[in-house]
Parts: structure tokens; sequence; C-alpha cells
């Protein structure tokens, strides 16, 4: 008897689980580098969201939780989801540079490129990327037909065939200053239009 939707469904979500726990404890036995003790900040949300949020690297609240977007850019983040109507459960959210080092210059590029392999488990379709850093490394990555991004906040832009790409300003300079405040959330509201223009599964 052949498999119906949801049997399919779930059988990629099985797998998506899978080889995203797996992608964390190869990172987690990483040595390339220089983290001394610390733990790698890793990503979290969805195994199958449609929406990826890159941001460059990790601040302390994540550093001592190993969860990207904890903390006060998480809470913000939250908040911005919750006034565009867009299911938080559709959000995955992860850094370039997961290892707390006290430079994110200091870490292997190898380790930094390795947000290809992240991308292509989760197979998002948007990639909603959060400053200049973070718009570096996405503009060096080995994405199989891979187009450039333009620092052009709030523009829908194409990465690849599949992904849409989304660049905003870095959220974490956004929580003090009311001017950088207004600038993340004039960009950040073209995903909610997005949103509600994705069709229906």
């Amino acid at each position: 008897m052949p498999a119906t939707d949801d049997e399919i469904r779930e059988k990629y979500l099985e797998r998506a689980i899978r080889e995203l726990n797996a992608f964390s404890r190869e990172v987690q036995a990483c040595t390339q580098c220089p983290r001394g003790a610390l733990m790698p900040v890793l990503g979290s949300g969805h195994p199958q969201a449609d929406i990826f949020l890159i941001k460059h690297s990790a601040r302390p609240s994540e550093v001592e939780e190993g969860v990207a977007f904890y903390g006060r850019a998480g809470n913000a983040l939250m908040k911005s989801l919750k006034r565009l109507s867009i299911d938080p459960l559709a959000v995955y959210g992860t850094l370039c540079v997961k290892c707390p080092v006290a430079d994110p210059a200091m870490a292997d590029p190898g380790c930094v490129a390795r947000l290809v392999e992240e991308i292509q488990i989760v197979s998002p379709k948007i990639a909603v990327v959060m400053g200049p850093d973070a718009l570096a490394v996405v503009g060096e990555l080995d994405l199989p037909m891979r187009r450039d991004i333009r620092a052009s906040p709030g523009e829908l832009q194409q990465l690849t065939p599949s992904i849409e790409a989304l660049y905003v300003p870095n959220i974490d300079d956004a929580l003090d200053e009311e001017d950088s405040k207004r600038e993340f959330w004039a960009s950040f509201r073209a995903l909610g239009q997005w949103w509600a223009d994705l069709p229906p599964y």
C-alpha cells in the first residue's frame, strides 16, 4: 500500500531530526576553534522550518545556554514574529560562528562553512540574513547555484533556486537604540508579507 502524504512528511521530519542531531554532535566534538572548555552555540527551532534565521556570532546569554537566539534577541524576535502572525514553529535560528571564541575572526573557516550542511538539512524556503558579517559569510558559502545577496534591507532576493533571502540589520544591534530598532523592524516586516503570501500546504 503506498504511503500517504502525512507518512512521507513524517519520514522526512524524522530524517531531518536525525541529521540535525548528528550535526550537533559533530559540532560539539570539533576541536578546530580555540574555544577552551566552552561548548558551541547550536541552532534551534523546527528541523524543517520554512524560515532560517542566520546571525553571525553569539552574545553572552547564548554562550551561557549554548543555544542561538537565546535571551533578549530571541525574545525580541518572538514578539516580532507574533506581530507578523508568523508561526514560531516555522522558524529555525543559527549562527555562522558557533564556537564562543574571543574574536569571531578566530573561528576556523571550515567550521563556519558547515552552515551549508545545516541549511541543506533544514531545507528552508527563506533565509533571513542578519547584518553585514553574516552577509559576508553567506556570500562565501558553497551552496549549489548560490547567488550573491545585496545588503538591501527588507528586499526579497533569491539565494538559490529554492531558497529566497531577506537581508535585515543585525538584531543584536537593534535592541537598545530606537533608530536601530525602527530600521530592523522596517526591514523584518517584509517577512510578514512573505509569510502571508506563502501558499497553504
